[in-house]
């Protein structure tokens, strides 16, 4: 007797797994993983389409990863130059990764990929570029340097970790799969062993594609809606606000990463009152103490009935804020949750992550506000900082950076 082709017909042992089945629930899900898979096999399967096959373009004026709607997942890779690594070096290794970057970003296999097959889900991925003062000062001087490119000033609040900071060169990953993202970290590190060696790797989170409706403001693991007053491309002074106007950095931005220790524990131990006079804003839905919706403006000369602000002044939407419109960024936040340190159940908190044109002047005086008084620093504590001059995109005859070697 000739053995049926696998997932042709049925057969008596596949409608008895598992005790029957269920009934006529089970037939009808068995019936319609056959129709499925029939379609499938014909060629006039109708599911819709995947978000593995959605692509991003890579080239333009501006690196794409900056206004996308932000991915699922992120990983984060600072890089050392290596000692003796010269100009004409960079140029090498940064063409090789734009060009693979391009590639894995619309699904096409790197160059040199050993494992092709694992590059073909671009799954929204993109791949942004960063430049530390060492890697500017190396190829094009230290007169190339923008001021505010370099360690920010010291804040009250911080107990920074060199492991977490600064760095040459950063690459950027953020997509819908991670499977997706390790594969492009292994092949651009491969890219660059010659040239560099990996300081720092950050990986973050955020809810998985299709689990909330698009454009929800993400929540960080204190349970808080996380970036509720956000600048977006669609804004008219988004331009103003996010790129860069000087020099090579034309079409370029400032990035800001900072580590952000959460403590969940002694969080756990406050009131939910409490939480959202910290926050100044309703847990539930992101509203400030005094709206409604998320988006409502708050508030801040509203008085309890025994004459406090509604709004504490200590609270960090309170700090946060500024009648000073030139001083917004672009965030782009990203939960991290790590394996516990011994004796500790969590360790968790956020990569904060932010593009301005300039970080001294839009994001520094946002920090000093929140280091003098915002009540949330007895629950977050940075552990990691650093800043990158994000360049300008560039075009299919170009590599990113390319200005600064012009």
């Amino acid at each position: 007797m000739t053995p049926a082709e696998p997932g042709a017909g049925w057969s008596r042992r596949r409608l008895l797994i598992g005790g029957g089945v269920a009934g006529a629930g089970g037939l009808a899900a068995l019936g319609a993983d056959y129709a499925s898979r029939r379609a499938r096999a014909s060629g006039t399967d109708e599911s819709p389409s995947l978000n593995g096959e959605v692509r991003i373009p890579f080239y333009g004026a501006h690196q794409s990863g900056i206004t996308v709607e932000p991915q699922a997942h992120a990983t984060y890779v600072a890089l050392n130059l290596k000692k003796g690594v010269a100009k004409k070096d960079l140029a090498r290794m940064l063409k090789t990764i734009t060009d693979d970057a391009a590639r894995l970003t619309q699904g096409v296999p790197a160059l040199a990929d050993s494992e092709p097959e694992l590059g073909t889900v671009p799954a929204r991925m993109t791949v942004t570029f960063g430049f530390g003062p060492n890697l500017v000062a190396r190829v094009a001087g230290d007169a190339a340097l923008p001021e505010w490119l370099g360690s920010l000033p010291e804040f009250g609040i911080d107990q920074l970790e060199d492991r977490w900071c600064d760095g040459d060169l950063l690459l950027q990953f953020n997509a819908d799969d991670p499977f997706t993202i390790a594969h492009a970290v292994r092949m651009l590190l491969k890219d660059t062993r010659s040239s560099a060696d990996v300081r720092w790797v950050q990986r973050g989170f955020r809810r998985a594609q299709g689990s909330e409706k698009s454009g929800t403001t993400m929540r960080n693991l204190f349970g808080q809606v996380d970036g509720t007053v956000n600048p977006q491309p669609d804004d008219t002074d988004f331009k103003e606000l996010v790129w860069n106007r000087d020099g090579w950095m034309t079409g370029g931005t400032s990035m800001v990463i900072r580590r952000i220790a959460m403590n969940l524990d002694k969080w756990d131990r406050l009131d939910r009152p409490g939480r959202e006079q910290s926050v100044g804003r309703n847990l539930a839905n992101g509203a400030p103490l005094t709206g409604v919706n998320e988006h409502d403006e708050p508030d801040f000369t509203a008085l309890t009935p025994v004459g406090f602000p509604v709004i504490p002044e200590f609270s960090h939407m309170a700090r946060a804020r500024t009648p000073d419109r030139s001083q917004r960024i672009h965030r782009r936040a990203y939960n991290y949750d790590d394996a516990p340190e011994p004796g500790k159940i969590s360790n968790s908190g956020l990569l904060f992550v932010s593009y301005q044109a300039d970080a001294t002047a839009q994001f520094v005086p946002i920090q000093q506000r929140l280091d003098e008084l915002d009540l949330l620093n007895e629950w977050t504590t940075p552990i990691g900082s650093a800043v990158f001059a994000i360049p300008p995109g560039c075009d299919e005859n170009g590599f990113i950076g390319d200005t600064l070697f012009d």
